[in-house]
């Protein structure tokens, strides 16, 4: 077994995923790889079921209750939320583990907005989006982060577990940070490229989307300071 497992939420993408395990076993990486799906999701499963992975079936709908389920079977000591679509490039787990272990800190997040780092699958409404809610976040919540809503984060198993996360949809990309930042752990960040996807279609709704996200942001910001 090896030491990082990935979590990688699946919905409708029964063409993108198998090129995606296929990319990890071709380039011999030692990773435990968890692939949660959608409950109604059988032709993704068909097109990976004699691929070398474990599936979980998540019992509610949503992105963010697929990381969820996949988080709480992890065994492994670190685990990295991956994406099905091949957008995230496996060649900087390594790189992002070492930064890691070298100083101690209990989570890497992935950006595409640093130096060395650039998004193919970006548009210009996502990244207006994403530098807003990463402007908010620094601002009203002390963080230090540079690409807030990129769920390519490497973790100690046990930190991300003891967060007890709860969002089932895309909330969680804000959850995370937040219950980072009240626990008082250690995080930093790693430049990546973010790769156009490999195929099947992008899940994100831009607008509703955001504007749920926002709707939580302000919620429990507004906990943060009637806990104060």
């Amino acid at each position: 077994m090896g030491k990082i497992s990935l979590i990688i939420p699946a919905k409708k993408e029964p063409n993108a995923l198998p090129i995606v395990l296929e990319e990890i076993k071709k380039n011999n990486y030692d990773f435990n790889i968890i692939v949660v799906l959608d409950k109604n999701d059988i032709e993704t499963f068909n097109s990976i079921k004699n691929l070398n992975c474990k599936i979980i079936w998540q019992p509610k709908n949503g992105y963010g209750n697929a990381i969820i389920e996949g988080i709480n079977h992890c065994e492994t000591k670190y685990l990295c939320i991956f994406y099905a679509d091949g957008s995230t490039d496996p060649k900087y787990i390594l790189p992002m583990l070492k930064k890691l272990e070298e100083n101690k800190y209990d989570f890497i997040f992935g950006s595409r907005y640093e130096k060395n780092a650039y998004s193919h699958d970006d548009n210009i409404v996502t990244k207006i989006g994403n530098f807003f809610f990463t402007f908010l976040g620094n601002f009203l919540m002390k963080l230090e982060l540079t690409d807030i809503l990129f769920t390519y984060i490497l973790a100690k198993t046990n930190e991300i577990k003891s967060l007890n996360l709860s969002s089932d949809d895309y909330c969680l990309c804000i959850e995370i940070p937040f219950k980072i930042k009240f626990n008082n752990l250690k995080y930093s960040t790693f430049p990546c490229v973010e790769r156009r996807r490999f195929a099947d279609k992008k899940k994100v709704k831009a607008f509703s989307d955001g504007l749920k996200i926002l709707i939580y942001f302000f919620r429990e910001y507004l906990n943060f300071i009637n806990k104060k």
